[in-house]
């Protein structure tokens, strides 16, 4: 569906402090400018539009003017410098760039570094506003649906455009391929209230607010997440459904009792999380605060796969992301391609009747996603393996593995240890360069509030994870750092840090 579906006067994004409010009558009529404008200047189906804004309701007018003038949509991580920021707006030739307010003087330093930008408008500056109301608010005959075309987080590399063919048909008679998935797994409403606490430029938030609003509920916009305005959210807004990265759930339970009695969270039905790995006790401990509503999944920006699990499920699989079949078959293959039993660990890859995305001009990494004798078969790079009954466990990243004297170490499980102890606030485990094991463990370790970064307390670090490991993957050392970089969806920059890990101390 679309926006013009629904009641006009309902809200559509309302911000989680209550300030503003977008209705449906408002973005479909915006949004319908907002393409007319495009149209104008010159934009057809199959052109890029790109967007530099934080957390502001105006994203979705942009999102379904793409959506409804067959333009892809790019996102940019407004957190960038403007030399990678413009890199980004090249690399996916946008023709035109949104920009909102606070964000300007970077808007202004990327068009200058990306010289095909022909086409500028900015929500505050006054030039947004104006192309709305010089435009036509009358719907097109036909409005062919778009798509979004995002970066990877580049937390190995430089960020690859992923794009997919744009779907065809008409947003108003054919639904997204995201609706047919998400709205009968999660029951997305006209009732549904959906909190939304992570950056609209990343893939799961953009995708999900565009299903809400494509349902007729209402997004809950965070502009940034906190743990404790999280939790008011919630009780200010009566939310029914949520997104989070596990790296939120840590910092809600390390809220003390008091914090977390404070707020009732009693109206939330379905809290979807996905992005990363989450630790099974941080899961049992959100289940025993929230109740059963936690439903997981495991995809990518690439869309090549999903696999779903509900808490019913995971209760008697804990720690397993699901088990796939609604988006092509999993395979678990070794290095040289080889299908491996259950059990056995290796590359996941999801089976696919067509290759379902290409990184954007860039061939060679394209062909590193396939499979070497199926090229409909496609991997971002995790390793795992599937149960006798299909259900997948992850383990980690291939590029973040850790080789020390022969045995491969998985730094995620040695993280998800470490970060329930109750001295730590973040934690990345990597591996360093070591004469004689080739690499060795080590930990990089934000210790909490009110804990001091000591000797001792490394050894005391280090025990716990003995205590509750085997030998081989105890980090041989704890490095305490003041803050890890981290994406806002809380992925950590594990290439930056590898890097910077083997530097002499």
């Amino acid at each position: 569906m679309y926006p013009g579906a629904y009641d006009p006067a309902r809200p559509a994004v309302v911000t989680a402090d209550g300030t503003t409010t977008l209705t449906y009558g408002q973005l479909e009529e915006d949004s319908l400018r907002l393409a007319d404008h495009l149209r104008t200047a010159g934009l057809r189906a199959g052109d890029h539009l790109a967007l530099l804004s934080g957390n502001e309701p105006r994203v979705m007018e942009v999102y379904w003017a793409a959506m409804r003038s067959g333009l892809y949509l790019t996102a940019v991580n407004h957190h960038l410098t403007a030399e990678e920021a413009a890199y980004i707006v090249r690399d996916c030739g946008a023709r035109a760039l949104i920009v909102s307010g606070d964000l300007s003087e970077l808007g202004r330093r990327v068009a200058e570094f990306a010289p095909g930008v022909t086409h500028r408008l900015g929500f505050d500056d006054g030039t947004y506003d104006r192309a709305l109301r010089a435009a036509s608010a009358e719907p097109p005959d036909v409005q062919p649906r778009g798509a979004d075309m995002l970066y990877s987080s580049g937390t190995t590399g430089r960020p690859k455009g992923v794009r997919s063919e744009l779907p065809g048909g008409d947003i108003r008679t054919d639904p997204s391929l995201l609706h047919l998935l998400f709205q009968p797994m999660y029951g997305f409403d006209e009732e549904t209230v959906y909190l939304c606490p992570a950056p609209l430029y990343h893939a799961a938030p953009l995708r999900f607010c565009g299903t809400v609003t494509g349902t007729g509920g209402t997004v809950v916009l965070m502009r940034s997440f906190d743990a404790e305005e999280a939790l008011a959210a919630i009780e200010r807004h009566r939310v029914t459904h949520s997104q989070w990265v596990p790296t939120m759930f840590v910092r809600m339970l390390k809220l003390t009792d008091a914090v977390r009695a404070r707020h009732d969270t009693s109206s939330m039905k379905v809290a979807v999380h996905a992005a990363a790995p989450c630790p099974v006790e941080v899961k049992r401990r959100m289940m025993r605060w929230w109740g059963p509503v936690l439903y997981e999944y495991y995809a990518a920006t690439e869309g090549n796969g999903i696999t779903f699990i509900g808490p019913d499920e995971w209760l008697r699989k804990p720690g397993s992301v699901g088990r796939a079949g609604l988006l092509g078959e999993l395979r678990i293959c070794d290095e040289e391609g080889k299908v491996l039993p259950p059990g056995e660990t290796g590359t996941v890859y999801f089976e696919r009747d067509e290759l379902p995305f290409r990184y954007h001009r860039d061939e060679d990494r394209t062909r590193e996603a396939q499979h070497p004798d199926h090229p409909h078969w496609t991997t971002t790079g995790d390793i795992g393996h599937v149960d006798e009954d299909g259900y997948l466990f992850l383990t980690d990243r291939k590029a973040f593995m850790i080789i020390s004297g022969g045995v491969n170490i998985y730094p995620q499980e040695i993280e998800d240890c470490l970060v329930l102890h109750p001295a730590v606030a973040d934690v990345a485990v990597v591996g360093v360069p070591d004469e004689e094991m080739g690499e060795s463990v080590r930990a990089l370790v934000q210790p909490a509030e009110g804990s001091l970064p000591t000797p001792d307390l490394g050894r005391e670090l280090i025990a716990y994870v003995r205590a509750r490991m085997a030998r081989h993957k105890v980090p041989r050392e704890v490095e305490f750092v003041t803050a890890l970089p981290r994406t806002p969806t809380g992925k950590l920059a594990k290439g930056k840090l590898r890097s910077q890990a083997e530097r002499p101390r």
